[in-house]
């Protein structure tokens, strides 16, 4: 049920909502009311509750935005979802996003199912445009800073493919690339020598779909493998992933899109920042964005520290190692 607006008084710069479930009223504010304080915090409101009526005074831009937080919440709730601080955040990042009309703006993003008991959203408007991007394009290349979600994302999305039985496989791969430290001599098979560079994609993957992972992992669904074993595949109804690919050279680069089979989507995830090539560029990477951007079929999304959807202090991180590199760079330029 829609929550209503049950008064606004202008003079008080105040707008109350009604919410006829109490329960879901309960779970809105969180333990400690943890989620109505960061809805103060972050859109400068005041927020008070008495019985199933919430109060929300401000400037007018500020609490209207604060109502459509609330109400994308609420229905959240009402669908059965749990609502976190993630999850207010998120929907914060779309309040703040939306220019317009914020009253009647439907914010956030609707849930992808990944898997029986499972859903994954986007949780910010480049991951909403990134998701819609990876809907209508059998090539898209997610390109930003760490935290941005573009590697969970995209396995989300595969999972969801597969759950949909739109594609018979989802494979992900990245290249073996030892970032700065000599692991010298592994032990073991061959899987387990491979396994701790892959770690990151099998724990996309498990957050997208839980303990059915395991299960089509071993029946060959769900494939992960580094890029060195995709050379000479062709990669028929498959949604195929590619992470860390500013780890990738020209040449690999050029191998693996030429992967792309019949009925086929593929998504190339990178941070062009964070090369482990020698001399730190990445070549690769950069390379294909340059000629196949304009290519028809092909899709850019670009993902910013204001993306950034990790523990808010990673994108402080993400700025302050930005600031010192632009720094750095126009010292060498004054020389």
């Amino acid at each position: 049920m829609t929550p209503r607006v049950a008064k606004r008084s202008p003079a008080r710069d105040q707008v109350t909502l009604e919410f006829p479930d109490n329960q879901c009223l309960a779970a809105l504010g969180g333990a400690h009311q943890r989620n109505l304080v960061r809805v103060e915090q972050r859109l400068g409101v005041r927020v008070a509750t008495r019985g199933n009526l919430v109060a929300v005074e401000g400037e007018a831009d500020a609490r209207e935005r604060a109502a459509a937080v609330l109400r994308a919440l609420y229905a959240r709730l009402e669908g059965g979802e749990e609502v976190a601080l993630a999850d207010v955040d998120a929907e914060i990042r779309f309040a703040l996003h939306e220019p317009d009309n914020v009253a009647a703006a439907e914010f956030g993003a609707q849930s992808i199912k990944t898997a029986a008991s499972r859903a994954a959203r986007a949780r910010s408007p480049a991951q909403s445009a990134y998701l819609d991007l990876m809907r209508t394009h059998p090539l898209v290349f997610g390109v930003g800073p760490a935290g941005t979600g573009k590697t969970y994302l995209a396995a989300a999305f595969g999972a969801h493919l597969l759950y949909e039985k739109r594609v018979e496989r989802l494979i992900l791969s990245r290249p073996a690339l030892e970032a700065g430290e000599r692991l010298g001599f592994l032990p073991g098979d061959l899987k387990e020598k491979i396994d701790p560079y892959l770690r990151p994609l099998y724990d996309a993957l498990f957050e997208a779909m839980g303990e059915q992972c395991t299960r089509l992992t071993e029946s060959g669904v769900i494939e992960v493998a580094p890029l060195a074993f995709m050379r000479g595949r062709t990669l028929a109804r498959a949604f195929v992933i590619l992470d860390e690919a500013q780890n990738c050279t020209s040449a690999q680069m050029k191998m693996f899109l030429t992967r792309l089979g019949e009925d086929s989507r593929m998504v190339v995830t990178g941070d062009p920042s964070q090369s482990d090539l020698p001399g730190g560029r990445p070549e690769g990477l950069l390379e294909a964005l340059a000629r196949l951007a304009p290519v028809e079929g092909v899709a850019v999304a670009h993902f910013s520290d204001r993306d950034v959807v990790r523990h808010p202090l990673v994108s402080r991180i993400v700025r302050a190692y930005a600031a010192n590199h632009l720094s750095s760079h126009s010292g060498k330029a004054g020389e």
